[in-house]
């Protein structure tokens, strides 16, 4: 900042004066800077942002957001489908363990119980492993978070391993108990102890919302050690208890819904009725004139195609419904914000796909996929798969079938679905031929087990071996070996194999 007129005429007969008036000036205009979004104003009247945590803020519309979102997606289809994209993709046939102690015969000795453990891991009965996962993570998108309680079982159960999972709504978790505990302190039904660790879940016997549990006087809560409760929800800030992933979009469902409502209640008015015939003076006809049907009856309801005569009726005057303008543009515009509320592709949460081509979808996906990778490997498998191993380990080795409680894993999501298989193929052969990724590596990313795959394929070749039959480069043709005309029957090498043909063709 230059120095004005005064400031260069205090200069003259006190120069330290004069640059220490430039200096505060200049310190002031600092001060008075900051962000456009923070300034106080017309433009930013009624405009509410409290500094409370977000513990406070969960704690005052956690339950009415779950309520809402549950009615949202029993009630509106694309709530539904918004839920049901997440699901898919996070979970899809489901992330499948492998035990990795690189001890082959542990691993596949865990392999197989686990195997063995996934039909009977659910306390209800009802899912295996992979089906319990769709259901908890379809609670955490749509109810913000759920939570899986450790049932242990007796050996004389018949369990492959006595471990069963309990799969209980966020409802079950006692929100009123908040506050200080001890040394410690309860936030929403969650008690923490000094250091800040989770020690106990204050989880009630039935669920609030049970008519049968309230009447049987069952809405008691009791700590439940935390060591024996999964706790998954996405963490925003640093909350105790997560939020519906279509919260900030609660009220573009709702208004798309009333609207559509409102256009459709117009068009049925509208419709209704077809013409009036009115008389020839309608000034002595009054304000509300007899309106009667052809039969002489009252007309007290419209009704499809209804032709209404007013009395001395001689004119006829035809209904002409106006046109809908805009609805189109409108609807679109809202799903798109609703798509974006739930972190989707527009084109995923309503199946249009004619403002797309084969690029702009791909580049639409790579970076939908790259945020269901962070999702799986930061939220779910930390926050369920990794506890429930550890549970299963330990309960195998408390019955005595495995050795050791701590087994290493690696988990496997599901692969995602190529939008053209025949070049993400090719890019998998080139990689694997570059050295930049393994075959181990391209098999995983299908979602099955290397080591189930290799084997299979060994086993394939052995038996192949053990027919005398050869498999051509061409798929549809099978030669049996050490016959007459199995020279004349194998047609000659195609210039185009691929280095993965000449293999398995050796």
């Amino acid at each position: 900042m230059s120095a004005n007129w005064f400031d260069r005429a205090i200069a003259t007969v006190a120069p330290r004066a004069a640059a220490r008036r430039v200096l505060a000036r200049k310190a002031f205009e600092t001060l008075t800077r900051g962000y456009d979004g923070a300034a106080r104003g017309r433009r930013t009247e009624g405009w509410r942002a409290p500094g409370s945590s977000a513990d406070t803020e969960i704690g005052v519309a956690g339950a009415l957001l779950r309520d809402r979102m549950r009615d949202l997606v029993r009630n509106n289809p694309h709530a539904a489908k918004a839920v049901a994209v997440l699901v898919n993709n996070i979970i899809g046939a489901g992330i499948m363990p492998r035990a990795a102690s690189g001890d082959d015969k542990l691993d596949r000795k865990v392999d197989a119980l686990f195997e063995r453990w996934t039909a009977d891991c659910d306390a209800d009965g009802q899912l295996d492993f992979y089906g319990l996962q769709t259901l908890i993570c379809r609670e955490m998108v749509e109810a913000g978070e759920v939570l899986v309680r450790r049932r242990l079982r007796r050996a004389s159960d018949g369990l492959p391993v006595p471990l069963q999972l309990q799969v209980l709504e966020a409802d079950f978790l006692d929100a009123t108990k908040s506050g200080v505990l001890g040394a410690g302190r309860l936030v929403q039904g969650i008690e923490f102890d000094p250091v800040g660790k989770r020690r106990a879940y204050w989880l009630h016997a039935e669920h609030p919302g049970d008519a049968w549990g309230a009447l049987n006087g069952a809405l008691g809560s009791r700590p439940v050690p935390a060591t024996e409760v999964a706790h998954v929800y996405e963490k925003q800030r640093t909350q105790a208890r997560g939020v519906p992933w279509g919260a900030p979009v609660i009220r573009s469902l709702r208004d798309l819904d009333d609207y559509e409502v409102a256009e459709l209640v117009r068009k049925k008015t509208e419709a209704c009725v077809t013409a009036i015939v009115f008389g020839d003076d309608e000034a002595q006809q009054g304000i509300a004139p007899s309106v009667v049907d052809a039969d002489g009856n009252r007309v007290e309801q419209f009704e499809p195609g209804l032709i209404a005569y007013a009395r001395g009726g001689k004119d006829i005057r035809f209904n002409q419904p106006s046109a809908t303008g805009g609805y189109g543009e409108y609807k679109r515009a809202s799903l798109h914000t609703i798509s974006a509320g739930f972190r989707v592709p527009y084109e995923l949460l309503t199946g249009d796909l004619s403002q797309v081509n084969y690029s702009s979808i791909r580049a639409g996906l790579v970076e939908f996929r790259r945020q269901i990778d962070a999702v799986q490997w930061q939220l779910f498998i930390p926050m369920f798969c990794a506890p429930v191993w550890r549970w299963f380990t330990e309960a195998a080795w408390a019955a005595g079938q495995i050795p050791t409680p701590d087994v290493p894993v690696e988990w496997q999501p599901p692969k995602f679905e190529a939008v053209d298989p025949q070049k993400d193929a090719m890019a998998d052969l080139l990689a694997i031929r570059s050295g930049t990724m393994t075959l181990a590596q391209a098999i995983a990313r299908q979602g099955r087990n290397p080591d189930a795959v290799l084997a299979e394929i060994a086993a394939t070749n052995a038996k192949l071996d053990e027919l005398g039959l050869v498999l051509d480069s061409d798929p549809r043709r099978v030669t049996k070996t050490g016959s007459a005309q199995a020279g004349d029957q194998t047609a000659p090498a195609d210039p185009e194999t691929t280095p993965a043909q000449a293999d398995q063709q050796d």
